[in-house]
């Protein structure tokens, strides 16, 4: 059997679990069901909790899944399922957790793409406006590093040192941890996706996660 080592990492708490450094690796699933279905979501997200889901992500993507987070959370508290879950925001997640301090709250982590909220554009203010959020409410943010949504000034000026080494290196999403460090600077979560959110969860290997409890600058 090959000996695995695991790099040292941070820690943060998601909920009640625990996530990174030697924490056991965790199991984390996504719902795909309309979020602002509510009946539909609880069922999903309790199907995945009974499966094994330790963690379970869902889209917060408009004004009426926004609203919705926080009666999901409600109803799965009175059915005893204890479940953290998980906010995946796109573009506009800066304005609903402004806009819907309730789902702010309920949720106990976010996840944000680097290039779908302005970093290295328009002085960071969509991302940084997140980061305040989850500082005000002492939650953990997942950094994503998906390929089509990684901030495109970046990715070329990294494509571009890489191609002037001596010995390019292949491509490794890891390097994104120079995103930046005038705003706490921000770690990676790295996670394996499934498309069938009950028969299959995503097995996290959850490298890096930053709890941002310190105040934004």
């Amino acid at each position: 059997m090959a000996n695995l080592h695991r790099r040292k990492t941070l820690t943060c708490t998601v909920g009640n679990v625990r996530v990174g450094s030697d924490a056991p690796i965790v199991v984390q699933s996504m719902t795909n069901t309309d979020t602002a279905d509510i009946p539909s979501t609880v069922k999903q997200v309790a199907a995945l909790a009974k499966a094994g889901s330790e963690l379970v992500r869902v889209t917060v993507n408009t004004d009426d899944a926004a609203a919705c987070v926080a009666p999901i959370v409600d109803q799965l508290e009175k059915q005893g399922v204890q479940v953290p879950i998980v906010g995946d925001f796109h573009f506009n997640g800066h304005i609903l957790l402004k806009k819907y301090p309730e789902c702010a709250r309920a949720l106990a982590k976010y996840r944000i793409n680097p290039g779908n909220v302005s970093i290295g554009r328009k002085n960071d203010d969509n991302f940084r406006a997140m980061i305040e959020v989850a500082v005000e409410n002492q939650k953990p943010v997942r950094i994503g590093v998906n390929w089509g949504s990684l901030d495109q000034a970046l990715l070329t000026r990294m494509m571009d040192e890489n191609s002037r080494l001596a010995e390019p290196l292949d491509s490794d999403v890891t390097r994104i941890k120079e995103y930046p460090k005038e705003i706490n600077q921000p770690s990676i979560e790295r996670r394996k996706d499934s498309t069938n959110p009950v028969r299959k969860s995503s097995r996290g290997d959850h490298s890096l996660v930053a709890s941002f409890l310190k105040r934004v600058a």
